[in-house]
């Protein structure tokens, strides 16, 4: 057996402690973060470190640009059914001064006048049949239409509806363009518009605008008024134009402009697509529009005189009675109040022509009212029951261009 040299049974031992030492000095060697880890994990945080992206520093990173609202595609949708109708009109005018006559006498020299006025309007189908504002196209001789794409054709005059200040004309070209009708019975106050026209000759103008309000009324234009009002600019020769919603979807036709006289801005008033679209089927339907009709000139009651006659709110004036008229038949007289239509309490002078308006010839409606002095002793309650007719064309409302 060979026997181990002394120096080596020396030396052993401390080979084998040294050996130790060093193991434990790389296994708690410290971290540059101060740490002490481990080798296998501290080589797994680094491996992870490296496999991460690096953090983004909010302070140092640009912001992201924002999206522009953008219009263009609602644009591209409507504008090329919205037209610019041009109209001419005859009248005869006075020469001054006179002209003296053989005999001495001063007679009037009169003179006839072409009178060019312009505004918008609306393709309504693929058949040529284009709406516009009644007040546009009233009173002249000749209508011309010309569309986004430059074609022109004179338009004849189907039908027109005064009560709403609405016409329907007729264009005889071909491949005409149309636009997606809306619902203006969703509209909601806020939401973005667009007024497309022909303001002041300036063809296919685009103005943009909210929803400042729907269902206006009292404003003492139309017969019928259920306006959307809107802070689009609406200028003249808008009147006809598209109202769209911001996919470009048709809700109202442009009509008036509040207060232009006073200098005031941003009022402008479109009648709703939902009417639009009763008025126009009725008179490609029927030519005319078929409404009720009793023959009474309703006014509406401020709160302080409906109080003090001890009146419900809401109810309405008989200002005048149409002689031989349904009411006048039934007795009723200038100085009463309809408080009652059917049995449902009115809301005023518009919702009383609206309701009756609705009714069929033939159909009777119930009203309650209430008559006093100097037509009787005493504040009486009646109730009448009168047969609704044809409201006649000369009840119509009217208003010049």
């Amino acid at each position: 057996m060979m026997r181990i040299p002394g120096w080596l049974r020396w030396v052993t031992p401390w080979v084998v402690l040294g050996l130790v030492a060093a193991f434990g000095i790389v296994w708690l060697r410290p971290q540059s973060d101060g740490a002490t880890v481990a080798p296998d994990t501290a080589a797994t945080t680094r491996a992870a470190e490296t496999a991460a992206p690096a953090a983004k520093n909010p302070a140092t990173e640009p912001s992201p640009q924002p999206q522009m609202l953008s219009f263009a595609d609602a644009v591209d949708r409507a504008a090329p059914a919205v037209v610019n109708i041009y109209t001419e009109r005859r009248v005869v005018v006075s020469n001054v001064p006179a002209l003296p006559s053989l005999f001495g006498e001063f007679l009037p020299d009169y003179r006839e006048r072409v009178e060019r006025s312009l505004g918008s309007g609306v393709i309504y189908d693929a058949q040529g049949h284009v709406v516009t504002n009644f007040h546009v196209i009233e009173r002249a001789a000749e209508i011309n239409v010309q569309l986004r794409d430059g074609r022109e054709a004179s338009a004849t005059l189907v039908g027109v509806d005064r009560d709403t200040d609405l016409a329907v004309l007729k264009i005889q070209l071909g491949n005409l363009p149309t636009m997606p009708i809306g619902r203006s019975d969703r509209l909601r106050v806020g939401e973005p518009v667009l007024a497309i026209g022909n303001p002041l000759g300036l063809q296919h103008t685009v103005t943009q605008g909210i929803v400042s309000a729907t269902g206006r009324g009292r404003l003492g234009v139309t017969t019928f008024e259920n306006f959307i009002q809107t802070d689009a600019a609406i200028n003249f020769g808008n009147s006809g134009g598209a109202l769209v919603d911001g996919s470009g979807r048709w809700v109202g036709l442009n009509s008036i402009i509040a207060g232009r006289q006073a200098g005031i801005e941003g009022i402008g008033f479109a009648i709703p697509v939902d009417l639009v679209r009763g008025v126009v089927d009725a008179i490609l339907r029927d030519g005319r529009v078929v409404r009720g009709w009793i023959g009474v000139v309703p006014g509406d009651l401020n709160p302080s005189d409906a109080a003090q006659f001890g009146l419900p709110e809401g109810a309405v004036l008989v200002r005048a009675v149409y002689p031989n008229s349904p009411a006048a038949a039934e007795g009723v007289t200038r100085g009463d109040f309809i408080t009652e239509v059917n049995g449902t309490p009115v809301r005023g002078a518009q919702d009383l022509l609206a309701r009756v308006a609705m009714l069929k010839p033939g159909q009777g409606v119930r009203l309650g009212l209430l008559r006093g002095p100097p037509v009787e002793d005493s504040v009486q309650e009646h109730k009448v029951r009168i047969e609704v007719v044809e409201r006649p064309p000369q009840a119509a409302a009217s208003r010049s261009s």
